[in-house]
């Protein structure tokens, strides 16, 4: 009960001691250059199967703003690398962005999304153990692939791995062209991925199934712990709106399932390219959970700009991905290599000093005071030092006379004195009885002598108040010449070994404290 109370107590005062230290920690590793206030911008290309967008945005404050969005459709084919790098060339120099970073976004198509188990102890060569079972997990090897991955769930035992791979072949062109261009790719994702967070950005609450859906095909995800856990594509076999809507309620269904086994509760999102209004209203009929239409839906983004009915949500997508710091979105370009953040201390040192500052200013005072009341005290000390010493040396004298006077009454009352032996052995022994040896020691009484019968000396002895357990020494013998028997007797003295006993018991017990 004791062990089970005292281990309540630590985990309560463990977990009060982090909820202070966790909030005053992210103060004092706040850095200035930290996302939430340092100004970042970005341009963000999306490659569609129906043409190219791009978008520029802005941070600065934790505000986001859009500052520019074009669009250059084609006819049902991806733009092609100089078409693309031409158009975002033209499209940098109209947004005045030629010294800013680059984020390329590509098909859903193009790409590999999965998650996969490893054991926990490949956690430290981690990198190593991805690129080693690339080929096997995708049909990609490292050197030909761009990918990137993330812990998704962590256990003693194992972890649970975000894996996202493209073909190199595919991709490098654009970003060849585009440097051709002076525009340098820094960052790799997908289309998908860009428009869950776009969606993650507008609705704070959690987890939601995304799907997109155009005339022919659609393509869609499960969207959790800011991560795709679960990914689909497919194409519809007709072009009837019941069917689709079948179709892509199926999909919903069975990645809110999924959702369910991991005890998360997911919205639905849903990206109508496909302008039917029918299937619009058949979409919110049929989807039982909670729905939100993206083009129904504010984006909580300052645009400043007129937005048309085809808003380039993969793009605009990309640019909250790139900028903003909760997103933590994957990155193709890096191959796995992730740096490791380093705490900032320079902000964490300025706060330290400032504290010991005002600790210092508040502490000068008291200690002044407490100063001049310490030699205060030392100088009636001084004064008081003689008459202590001879207070103490008077206690020893005092100490030491107990003392003696103690040993003195034990040993007057702990042992007999020889006259009263002597006196106890005149009274009791007969008269016809005499005695030509007596021995004192400190228990123990040895007498010689003569009786006219020796063997009545012992039960007289024995009755004494004094004596106990008298016997003979040695065997009695008929003295002739005496006509008496001459005896040695030994006893003991009453009460003295008793006393010894609880001497020695006392002695025992003060050596072993």
């Amino acid at each position: 009960m004791a062990i089970r109370k005292l281990t309540s107590f630590a985990s309560i005062s463990v977990t009060k001691l982090k909820s202070i230290w966790n909030p005053l920690w992210k103060v004092l590793s706040f850095s200035p250059a930290d996302d939430m206030i340092f100004p970042a911008k970005n341009v963000s290309i999306s490659i569609e199967k129906d043409g190219l967008s791009v978008a520029y945005g802005f941070r600065f404050l934790s505000r986001y703003k859009i500052r520019g969005l074009k669009v250059y459709p084609s006819e049902g084919r991806y733009p092609s690398p100089e078409s693309l790098a031409s158009s975002v060339a033209l499209a940098v120099n109209e947004f005045r962005a030629s010294r800013t970073g680059v984020t390329l976004c590509i098909p859903k198509a193009w790409a590999i999304i999965k998650t996969e188990e490893f054991p926990s102890t490949i956690k430290e060569n981690l990198l190593s153990a991805v690129s080693y079972e690339l080929d096997r997990l995708t049909p990609f090897s490292p050197e030909d692939a761009y990918h990137d991955f993330k812990i998704l769930e962590e256990s003693a035992a194992k972890l649970r791995i975000l894996i996202m791979a493209a073909k190199a072949d595919l991709i490098r062109p654009y970003i060849e062209a585009l440097r051709e261009k002076g525009i340098t790719v820094e960052r790799i994702t997908v289309n998908l991925s860009g428009i869950c967070t776009l969606c993650r950005y507008i609705d704070r609450n959690g987890d939601f199934v995304f799907a997109e859906i155009n005339e022919d095909e659609y393509e869609g995800a499960l969207y959790s712990r800011g991560s795709i856990m679960s990914a689909f594509t497919g194409n519809f076999s007709e072009n009837d709106e019941r069917l689709k809507v079948d179709t892509i309620v199926t999909e919903i269904g069975s990645l809110m399932e999924e959702a369910q086994r991991e005890n998360r509760s997911a919205k639905v999102a849903v990206l109508l390219k496909d302008k039917n209004p029918s299937l619009r209203e058949l979409l919110k009929q049929q989807i039982s959970h909670p729905i939100m239409i993206l083009d129904e839906t504010d984006i909580r983004l300052k645009t400043g700009l007129n937005l048309t009915e085809d808003v380039p949500y993969s793009a605009i997508g990309g640019v909250v991905e790139s900028l903003w710091p909760k997103a933590k979105g994957l990155n193709l370009i890096k191959k796995g290599h992730h740096e490791v953040t380093k705490t900032p201390i320079a902000f964490t040192i300025v706060l330290s000093l400032l504290i010991i500052a005002i600790g210092i200013f508040y502490m000068v005072a008291p200690l002044r005071v407490e100063e001049k009341r310490l030699k205060e005290i030392d100088k009636q000390i001084a004064i008081r030092k003689e008459e202590v010493r001879r207070v103490e040396a008077i206690k020893k004298e005092i100490g030491a006379l107990r003392k003696e006077i103690l040993a003195i009454e034990n040993f007057k009352g702990n042992r007999s004195m020889a006259l009263n032996i002597l006196k106890e052995l005149t009274t009791i022994l007969p008269k016809n009885a005499w005695l030509t040896r007596v021995r004192i020691a400190e228990s123990t009484v040895d007498i010689e002598g003569y009786a006219s019968s020796a063997t009545t000396l012992l039960s007289k002895l024995e009755a004494s108040k004094l004596f106990r357990k008298a016997e003979f020494a040695s065997p009695t013998f008929r003295d002739a010449r005496m006509n008496a028997d001459r005896f040695i007797i030994k006893m003991e003295i009453e009460g003295v070994k008793k006393d010894e006993e609880i001497k020695k018991k006392e002695q025992v017990e003060d050596e072993e404290e």
